[in-house]
């Protein structure tokens, strides 16, 4: 069972990572238009690109990596206060080093995204969708 456990969180943490890559790609293509040609500051070029990156994660995280069943209103309040959290300590840390350090804009998105994968999908796996994994209701 022990092995059957981490297989399957090998194969969501995959599944999880190849959203997050495509979530990533958006949040790129986004933070690129928004912060290059239409010249908004880094991070409101940051949030918004975020904000929408954060939407399709979700979305398609929920429907095929966790195969969540559970509610859709509980799910989007535990995922939205993972980002109230994370939100400002990201907005903060890319004002930090870009800004104060000199940094690199775009070494800073990549490592805030990176943060960002990792964390949420530790979330995601153990708060927001919690009751929802067979796995772990089978040995209940």
């Amino acid at each position: 069972m022990e092995q059957t456990k981490k297989r399957e969180t090998l194969i969501q943490f995959i599944k999880f990572l190849c959203f997050s890559l495509g979530a990533g790609i958006i949040q790129t293509i986004i933070f690129t238009l928004l912060n290059e040609l239409a010249n908004l500051n880094y991070w409101t070029s940051y949030l918004i690109a975020l904000i929408i990156s954060v939407l399709y994660n979700f979305t398609v995280n929920r429907k095929f990596t966790f195969k969540a069943s559970n509610n859709i209103q509980k799910s989007m309040i535990l995922a939205l206060l993972f980002y109230v959290f994370f939100t400002p300590y990201s907005t903060l840390l890319t004002k930090y080093l870009t800004n104060t350090q000199g940094w690199n804009e775009y070494l800073v998105l990549f490592i805030c995204m990176a943060q960002n994968m990792i964390l949420e999908f530790l979330w995601s796996k153990f708060i927001v969708y919690k009751n929802n994994n067979k796995i772990e209701n089978e040995r209940i």
